[in-house]
């Protein structure tokens, strides 16, 4: 089969599981079904809709358990959660099981489907449960997230349907206005990130029937009037709108329903960023998920219609945000700032980048339709990848680069994902919109170019995401895109450009390593291409050398190493095929025939132009490219050896390494070399490995490099791995005697060294030994032939060594461990065997191994390897076990005198030896080792072993405080993973009793260094290393992290080969190292902690001990040490903890520093401060303790201290009383408990419910004993101590049923007026946290279950029912607000705004009080008791003082808070003080009102006054208002000053703000009834009322309706001659008119038909009415008139200049505003020319730069499709016939502006009017004109479309063209003065130069340029270029800037030009540039 055909033929193989042949999925082994194989024969409940890729079970080399013993395993996981769940043990309990569950899952067991989605249900609800703590709740939501995330286990709608409400009640306290305003409670304070994350997942599975719900519950709250309400819901929708398709019997639920009235939203909120994200990911959402549904109408624009989708591509091109000439950005600023809380409800832009949803939405709507009509989605994707080409220059790269780049990235993804899954039927889509080859073909084009721009690139992102869309783009189409890329990379490779596109070359090389491999023709460029990448390998830029050794290891992976000549002839002499093989042709073969056509190829590719394309599989016939594949092979055995060569030189070059785990480049070429070896050498021929083993092991014996020897240890590896016998044959003889030389001959290791350098006469000795260990490593049991050798040298060596070499020494021992009893894999081919034994043939190349049938060669460990291993164990550990007993005990072989350090040496050396032992056998020890001698131990029988036996209360008295079990003991799942020994073994025995001994001397050793050598940290180090190991490394070796390492390795490798919608098409040696990864997996799984034994816990104390050393390093060590261990052995925490607080509190009585950082640090950050916090009998010891700490007087430990503050709260937080579950899900898992147990288990949750309670008893009891005693210390102690306490005791003695204790009480309220700054903010925070939790306890009645479901009842709110069906109801509901008295107020913005719901919530004027139960008047009587006289004195007198920093200088909502409650205290009567002292006390805090700090306390304490108002019974109220507004207005009227006036704003915010006006009503009459006053000269004054009156309307929105007056008031005076009033004003008439505008359809339905009747868009909101239009154009006509009064040339403000400005200021503040486009109709007319000429006005800056500044922003403003026509024809109309120049020039800004933006909306014919009026301005007669002119039409060439780019460019080039010949200039100039004809002429040559130019200047980058430019340029050179003054000036800049952006591809570009041509050009530039 020729290559192109087996493509497909491969597809089809790798999804087996689609069309007829399903058998092959369900070979013998596992089968991934039900165990009985589906009773009824049919698979009711089969696990996943896509079977496994990967069959894991099969492949391991020991047989694995049945499915029925995993089930059954499962079931009992789910029992157990049953039982935690309902006895509402939620952690430990329900924590552990969710762990168990997931370590089940991740063996990659099959969950039934069935027990999947209740599952899910279940943590969906226990995620979302009101009451549980959320930190347990993450834990849970993140298993939501494991079980929901991969989409093809469960089908939406069918399998599983989520409700939306829970996860939209627990949002809505984040972001919806909260009926009550009462607070959260405290112990639920989500991440509201976690919840925006769970809507992810859970989204797919929302019901689309409750779309019409959803937008009834969401449309409501949107509104602009308070322009967050419209963010949170557009926020919202995107996170809850359920995007699958819906049922097809209702049509009322499709896209285009509702489509409409999103759009009608979106154009609500214009020039804001937020909400352009938020649609563009909702609906490319929408387009993935309804591409599959047949029913949903589908056309060229995918489900979207043609104005629709020019909409979105208008606002993709905004978002891309390409700067265009000088434009403005298209977002202001203000208006994202509007989004408030909604910000909350953002997706991550890290993990969520907006490139990411466009390329979605793009690709998700693209069908075969797109080919057949010219305005398409993919039209569309050309237009815009076309428009901004010019950004991916590699010269050309800023802000947008990433963005641009992960765009063209995630759009080739996305395709070759949808082309993928489209092919294997994974993704069911119907027939007429899978894509097809045209389509592909079409799409390919469209990326090339930008694509192959942005290898190149100079920013490192954008070259990583443009070669993995290069690679994708090859895959789709091979001959479109590798012709293109050889093209570029044989000039790099050959060096004919700069370095860094060498580097780019081989990179691209590397991702498109395997699609040449696999594509006929380009695979006979692979070895060329090969033997120039050599060069690469370079010790003096090692970053290319990293790049070559990865290509070179991606070639290995896909091409064998064999000269197909020979194995040809192997082939033909085995067996005389019928025939047709002629052996004759084939003898002849050496390179000739593939150099000669590789030649031939070459110089075709560099003469070819840019669209190269290049079809092989037509041009060559299959004999003739397999003849050339064959040639070309021969010359691999020269490339290998020129390959070792450079490796050498390399090798010998390399520097020192400095240090080890770096990053240093040098570090990563060790690394990567073994990477690119293994491979390398796997796929060689026999002939080929035997040279280069040759060669390795020559170079080995007769060098020494010392700082490449662990480079060269690597390859030795990689050598003996492939081909065990022959390697170790060749190399260990040498090795071996090279070592016993050097130690006999050379005297080498046999003194101690210092530090870790290795001495030049050991440098020889390490280098032996350290090949030798790699020489033994993970090879298999060939090293059995040389047991005896390995094993005497290893005694030999620890008998003669000392210093440093001992370490290599002991690894080595550590290694041939590793290799004789671990399992591994040892398989390194990239075919199967039996292929290899055929002979491989040019059909071998590329091809990919089914990875169904793998056949996977293992190592197991044999009895006698076992033997061997315990054997070198035994002699080993003997020998060091008996060293160290000499060297501690009383008489050692070596001194242990002050000066050598050789005692410590021998010691650590011995340490080290016994970690490296213990490690190197860890897979031989059990960790079912210590458990119940018989093999099966009961894991669970209902007597005396029952793990639920947890329940003792008997340990010691207190035990029901804490987990004195610790979480863990309770049944764990062994599985089978190939453990060699068994359980009576002499072997068994042996190991398990020496490593007990090891134990017992280390301890020894402990014990003895502890008193005698406490200072000597480096034996601690290996002594607490060693502890490490002898801890964790049982079953596997874990202090080498294999797992993680193995993994992160196999998923650098499969990195170049992934590709979206294929599923692990990896070559062979990757799928056998995923075999490895599962084996390794599972041994991981079973090093479950293990029961402690009393050796245990001895050597967990050691560790404590030396946990709080004095000396860091050693604390350090230990501590890691003993984090670790505590995580291997039950119940280890607890047991450490004692010792620990005992040293912390006598540390901090001794004030002992070192030894409270050991502590805090043990105690407080690892794993110990969780089951701290859990366990009661240590926490008031630890807090006491850490109180204490802060009296320490060391920087670094109150670092730590306040470091740990938060955790210690935490631990004083309530815990949770009461969770609210859904009993029906609860139960739905319960089915895993047999019929049998139903009792038992009922029993157990009793017990276990009744334990939780006691237990929480007890904990609370503690809790209040420990706060009464911090009160005490409180009262006297240091304020510094004081601060860390009151923050404790908050935590601890808050609760909702007791609110506080008395002493409590006393504390904070007296402390809110204490001395100390801090101390008063900490304490008054608590006092208002005091009264909101009796706020919301009155108004939850009292009632806890009340209180978590957030059902509140506030006595003044009813609920008003709307009468939205009368005609006229929201005029009346309107006109209610303007007058005083009203029937029930209506404080929130959102009714009615958008749509009418049935009922609104209304408050009543005069509510019955709250209701307050006996312990909250208790409290609130307690608290009124110490609020007399002197406390509010003290208190407002603390108030006026200066803040510490100018930050704090503002008006501060915590004081207002604070009285807001406290008065409130006062007027229920029940305080000390009464209103008469606040009176006086309040006159005395103003004083005479000259300072602005009396102004800030007088402003606080009224808005306290005004805020506490409305609640209290009518005639409080009055006496209030009586008192406060007379001040207040007082002040407004004249106390007002710059420095004073923003208290007053935010105290008038904070009284308005989402109140209704009538409530505050005086305020709000009095600042509508101001009017301007002309003869007042205190512009102040007048300008501060003006901001006041603003801010008041801004706050009161559309509900403020005394806007008339105001506004006639305002339109009298626009010329006021104040600057500050003019601006006040402008502000101002922007405020009342942005917030007249609201829509009040009645209902939800009426809104969307009214949309959905208008237009696919939706209807235009923001419709000017007449009385508006009416107005502007009054406006206007004013200025207009006032225009003509004022002399040109006044230098004094003219009624024009002042009145310009307030109308400037007017425009600017509505056009950076979301309603902007309420003014487009008046652009055209009204607008632009009085703009312009009040930018000619220069004696007033001011206006020119205001006036520029809005007319700028007129291309900005979104208009819709068709309405430009206007605008654009007044653009055309001033650029051509304005009489000032500078009107001209300033029009081309903006025709730039408007061409780009506006790309997609624009018609053909509007474009072509825009470029003849700038041409036409070529010839303005002022040269700036000009040549803004030709910058504008070089821009707008560059941004159009191809077709209309082409037709353009042909007609202005002859155009131009002729206007240069037809006007010669004359041959002599007459002297003198020129002739008016003369000046025409010239001015027709510039515009016609200019013309020319702008042509060249807008293919700036393109290489070769096209064919019509080179043309252009000779013309210019012949015609102008001698031209003088200007003309020929202009002709030589272009052409220098020609050359100039041309330096990169010169040496391409220069073949588009004749020679003629050229010297044409060399003329003009008096230096040969051109050569």
């Amino acid at each position: 089969m020729a290559a192109s055909d087996r493509i497909p033929h491969l597809m089809s193989a790798l999804d087996v599981g689609t069309g007829p042949d399903n058998s092959r999925a369900t070979s013998p082994g596992g089968d991934w079904r039900q165990p009985n194989g589906g009773v009824n024969g049919i698979d009711i409940d089969k696990a996943r809709s896509r079977p496994r890729t990967f069959p894991y079970f099969e492949y391991l080399p020991y047989d694995t358990e049945e499915q029925s013993e995993r089930l059954e395993n499962l079931d009992t996981c789910l029992k157990h959660l049953y039982i935690a769940v309902s006895a509402g043990d939620f952690a430990p309990g329900a924590v552990h099981w969710t762990r168990e569950i997931r370590g089940w899952l991740s063996l990659k067991f099959d969950l039934p489907r069935s027990t999947r989605v209740k599952l899910i249900q279940l943590y969906y609800e226990l995620a979302l449960a009101p009451g549980l703590d959320y930190l347990v709740a993450e834990r849970f939501a993140s298993m939501f997230m494991v079980l929901t995330k991969r989409k093809h286990y469960l089908r939406p709608g069918k399998d599983l349907v989520l409700d939306w409400r829970p996860l939209f009640r627990e949002l809505k306290l984040f972001v919806l206005p909260s009926e009550s305003g009462g607070s959260h409670p405290p112990n639920v304070k989500r991440n509201i990130r976690t919840l925006t994350k769970m809507c992810t997942f859970a989204q797919l599975y929302f019901d689309p029937q409750d779309i019409p719900k959803l937008f009834e519950e969401l449309l409501p709250y949107y509104s602009t009037s308070f322009s967050e309400g419209a963010f949170v819901v557009v926020g919202l929708l995107n996170l809850l709108l359920p995007t699958n398709s819906p049922p097809e019997g209702r049509p009322d639920l499709l896209p285009q329903e509702y489509l409409p009235t999103f759009f009608h939203m979106w154009s609500l909120v214009n020039r804001s960023k937020l909400l352009d994200v938020h649609f563009i990911d909702v609906l490319s959402r929408l387009a993935r998920d309804s591409l599959g549904a047949k029913h949903i109408a589908y056309s060229q624009h995918g489900i979207f219609t043609g104005e629709q989708s020019s909409q979105i591509f208008t606002a993709i091109l905004r978002l891309l945000e390409i700067p265009v000439g000088q434009a403005t950005s298209p977002y202001a600023q203000s208006v994202d700032l509007g989004a408030g809380l909604a910000i909350m409800l953002d997706r991550d832009t890290r993990k969520h980048p907006i490139a990411h949803q466009i390329a979605r939405w793009i690709v998700m709507s693209m069908s075969p339709a797109c080919l057949e009509h010219p305005d398409s989605v993919l039209s569309k994707l050309e237009g815009l990848i076309q428009a901004v080409e010019t950004f991916f220059h590699p010269s050309n790269s800023g802000s947008w680069t990433k963005s641009l780049s992960q765009l063209v990235f995630f759009l080739s993804d996305f395709f070759v994902m949808r082309w993928n899954r489209e092919r294997s039927g994974e993704m069911e889509v119907p027939e007429d919109r899978k894509l097809n080859d045209a389509l592909k073909r079409r799409f390919v084009l469209c990326l090339r170019e930008v694509i192959f721009m942005g290898i190149f690139a100079k920013s490192a992102t954008m070259v990583n995401y443009s070669l993995s869309s290069l690679q994708i783009l090859a895959y789709l189409e091979p001959n479109l895109i590798l012709p293109g890329a050889l093209q570029r990379i044989y000039p790099a490779m050959q060096g004919l450009v700069e370095v860094h596109r060498t580097i780019s070359s081989i990179r691209a090389l590397q991702m498109l390593s395997k699609i040449m491999a696999r594509t006929k023709g380009f695979r006979c460029h692979v070895t060329s291409v090969l033997g120039l990448a050599l060069p690469g390998i370079d010790a003096n830029d090692l970053e290319k050398t990293l790049h070559t050794l990865s290509y070179i290891q991606g070639v290995c992976y896909t091409v064998p190493f064999h000269d197909l000549t020979k194995e040809n002839r192997r082939v033909t002499e085995g067996a005389a095929r019928d025939g047709t093989a002629t052996p004759m042709e084939e003898m002849d073969t050496d390179t000739g025939i593939a150099v000669g056509w590789i030649t031939e190829q070459v110089e075709r590719l560099e003469a070819a132009g840019s669209n190269i394309e290049i079809d092989y599989a037509k041009e060559l016939s299959d004999h003739d490219e397999e003849m050339i594949l064959r040639s070309s092979t021969t010359g691999l055995a020269e490339f290998l050896h020129s390959f070792l060569g450079r490796v050498f030189t390399l090798l010998e070059n390399l520097p020192d390494a400095s240090r080890v785990r770096s990053g240093s480049p040098e570090e990563s070429i060790v690394n990567t070399l073994p990477a690119a070896f293994t491979p390398l050498l796997s796929a060689l021929s026999p002939d080929l490995f035997d040279i280069a083993l040759d060669k390795i092991a020559n170079f080995i014996t007769n060098h020494v490099i010392h700082q490449a020897r662990d480079a060269m240890a690597f390859i030795c590896n990689a050598l003996v791995k492939i081909n065990p016998e022959r390697a170790l044959k060749r190399l260990l003889p040498n090795l071996l005697a090279g070592i016993r030389t050097e130690i006999d001959d050379n005297g080498a290791g046999s003194s101690r060294t210092t530090g870790s350098e290795v001495l030049p006469r050991d440098r020889a000795l390490v280098w032996n030994i350290a090949l030798l260990s790699m020489c033994v490593v993970h090879v298999g049991d060939a090293v059995l032939a040389y047991k005896e050798e390995l094993f005497e040298i290893a005694e030999y060596m620890q008998q003669k060594c000392r210093g440093t070499p001992t370490v290599h020494v002991s690894n080595y021992i550590h290694h041939l461990l590793l290799n004789l009893t671990v399992t591994y894999t040892i398989d390194y081919s990239i075919y199967e065997p039996e292929e290899l034994q055929q002979g491989l043939t040019a059909n071998s190349w590329g091809r990919i191994v089914d990875p169904k049938k793998l056949t996977v060669k293992w190592h197991k460990p044999s009895p006698e390897e076992i033997d061997f291993a315990v054997r070198l164990f035994e002699s080993q550990s003997k020998s060091a076990i008996n060293q160290l007993q000499a060297l501690t005990g009383p008489d050692p072989p070596i001194k242990r005198d002050g000066t050598g350090k050789d005692w410590s040496d021998e010691l650590s050396r011995n340490l080290v030896l016994l970690r490296l032992l213990i490690s190197g056998i860890s897979v031989l020890f059990d960790p079912r080792h210590d458990q119940a001698k018989d093999d099966k131990a009961p894991a669970e029988s209902d007597n005396g072993s029952d793990p639920d036996a947890m329940d003792t209360e008997g340990i010691d008295d207190d035990a029901g405080l804490g987990e004195a079990e610790d979480e863990e003991v309770k049944p764990t799942f062994q599985y089978e993973a190939g453990y060699p020994l068994k359980r009576d073994d002499d072997n068994y025995k042996l190991i398990h009793d020496l490593r007990h001994r090891i134990g017992e001397v280390l301890h020894q050793v402990h014990h003895f260094m502890t008193t005698k050598q406490e200072d000597d940290v480096l034996c601690f180090n290996s002594l607490y290393n060693a502890y490490r190991c002898w801890f964790i490394d049982v079953g596997i070796e874990r202090s080498a992290h294999v797992l993680d390492r193995v993994t992160r390795l196999l998923e650098t490798n499969e990195l170049p080969f992934k590709f979206s919608g294929l599923r692990k098409e990896y070559p062979r040696p990757l799928l056998v190292g995923r075999a490895n990864v599962y084996h390794l997996q599972r041994l991981r799984h079973n090093a479950n902690p293990r029961p402690k034994t009393d050796l245990d816990k001895q050597l967990l104390l050691d560790l404590a001990e030396s946990s709080v050393s004095l000396y860091t390093e050693i604390r350090r060590t230990s501590q890691s040490a003993s984090e670790s261990a505590v995580k291997c052995i039950l119940g280890a925490r607890p047991l450490v903890i004692p010792p620990l607080l005992e040293a912390l509190t006598k540390a901090v009585a001794e004030n002992n520093y070192p030894r409270i950082k050991g502590a805090m640090f043990s105690l407080l950050f690892g794993s110990l401060a969780k089951t701290i916090s859990r366990d009661w009998r240590f926490t008031p010891t630890l807090i006491k303790a850490f109180i204490e700490v802060t009296g320490a007087d060391k920087p670094s430990v109150q670092k730590l201290a306040s470091n740990a503050t938060f955790q210690v709260m935490d631990m004083g937080k309530a815990l949770e009383r009461m969770v609210i579950l859904d009993k029906d899900i609860v139960e739905s898992i319960a089915f895993a408990i047999g019929t049998d147990q139903q009792e038992a288990v009922q029993q157990k949750v009793e017990k276990r419910r009744s334990y939780i309670k006691r237990k929480r008893g007890r904990i609370e009891e503690k809790k209040s004993n420990l706060s009464l005693e911090l009160v005490e210390t409180c009262k006297t102690a240091h304020w510094k101590k004081v601060s860390r306490t009151a923050a404790i005791i908050v935590n601890l003695t808050m609760r909702y049923e007791t609110i506080a204790s008395e002493e409590m009480i006393d504390l904070v309220t007296m402390g809110t007026i204490d001395s100390h700054p801090n101390l008063r903010s900490l304490h008054a925070g608590a006092l208002i946290g005091l009264f909101s939790v009796i706020q919301t306890r009155a108004i939850t009645g009292h009632n806890y279950e009340r209180y978590l479901l957030g059902d509140e009842d506030l006595p003044d709110k009813i609920t008003v029912p709307t009468k939205s069906d009368q005609p006229g109801w929201t005029e009346e509901h309107l006109a209610t607000f303007a007058k005083p008295e009203a029937k029930y107020y209506v404080d929130f913005d959102y009714p009615g705004w958008l749509v009418w719901n049935k009922t609104m919530p209304g408050y009543l004027p005069n509510a019955p009080p709250l209701s307050y139960d006996d312990v909250e008047n208790r409290v609130r009587a307690r608290i009124g008791k110490l609020l007399d006289r002197h406390w509010f004195s003290t208190y407002f007198a603390y108030l006026k003082q200066e803040p510490r920093d100018s930050s704090a200088d503002r008006f501060r909502m915590s004081s207002a808070m604070m009285l807001t409650h406290a008065f409130e205290l006062l007027f229920s009567g029940l305080t000390e003080a009464n209103f008469e002292d606040i009176k006086d006390l309040t006159q005395s805090v103003y004083g005479d009102g000259s300072d602005k700090h009396q102004h800030r306390a007088t402003s606080e304490i009224m808005g306290a006054l005004l805020s506490t108002a409305p609640d209290l019974p009518a005639e409080q109220r009055q006496e209030v208002w009586e008192y406060a507004f007379p001040i207040v207005r007082g002040i407004f009227q004249d106390g007002l000053t710059p420095e004073n006036s923003s208290y007053w704003t935010t105290f008038l915010h904070v009284v308005l703000q989402s109140k209704d006006p009538r409530r505050n009503w005086p305020l709000v009459d009095w600042l509508s009834s101001f009017r301007l006053d002309m003869d007042s000269n205190a512009a102040f004054k007048e300008s501060s009322k003006i901001h006041l009156l603003q801010q008041c309307i801004s706050d009161i929105g559309w509900h403020f309706r005394l806007e008339k007056p105001i506004l006639e008031d305002f339109m009298k005076h626009l010329d006021h001659p104040y600057k500050g009033v003019r601006e006040a004003m402008g502000q101002t008439i922007a405020s009342i008119y942005r917030t007249r505008y609201h829509e009040s359809y009645k209902d939800v339905k009426t809104l969307m038909s009214a949309q959905k009747g208008a237009s696919s868009l939706g209807l235009k909101p923001y419709e000017p009415d007449e009385e508006y239009s009416a107005t502007i154009t009054e406006v206007f006509e004013r200025l207009e008139k006032w225009r003509h009064e004022r002399t040109p040339g006044q230098q004094t403000p003219s009624s024009y200049t002042s009145g310009g400005k307030t109308v400037l200021l007017w425009l600017d503040s509505t056009l950076t505003s979301y309603e902007c486009i309420q003014l487009v109709k008046f652009f055209p007319d009204v607008f632009m020319e009085q703009l312009l000429h009040m930018m000619d006005i220069k004696e007033d800056p001011e206006l020119q730069s205001l006036a520029y500044h809005v007319f700028r922003h007129l291309p900005n403003i979104p208009h819709r499709q068709g309405e430009d026509a206007g605008f654009i024809a007044a653009l055309i109309r001033i650029g051509r016939n304005a009489t000032s120049w500078h009107q001209r020039l300033r029009i081309l800004i903006n025709i730039q502006v408007i061409y780009f933006r506006r790309l997609f909306l624009m018609s053909e014919e509007q474009q072509r009017q825009l470029f003849d009026c700038v041409s036409a301005m070529l010839g303005d007669l002022q040269l700036e004109v000009r040549m803004g002119a030709a910058t504008t039409l070089s821009g707008m060439i560059r941004c159009s479309p191809v077709a209309l780019r082409d037709s353009m460019v042909e007609s202005l080039k002859s155009q131009f063209t002729q206007m240069l010949a037809k006007n010669p200039l004359p041959k002599r100039r007459n002297p003198g003065t020129p002739t008016p004809d003369h000046n025409k002429l010239i001015l027709t040559r510039h515009a016609a130069v200019l013309g020319l130019g702008s042509l060249i200047q807008a293919f700036p980058y393109m290489s070769p340029p096209p064919a019509w430019l080179p043309d252009v340029l000779a013309t210019l050179a012949r015609k102008a270029a001698s031209d003088p003054g200007m003309v020929g000036k202009s002709v030589k800049s272009i052409l220098a800037d020609f050359k100039k952006t041309r330096q990169d591809t010169w040496h391409a570009d220069v073949k588009a030009f004749e020679t003629e041509q050229l010297e044409d050009l060399e003329g003009v530039l008096w230096k040969s540039y051109f050569a």
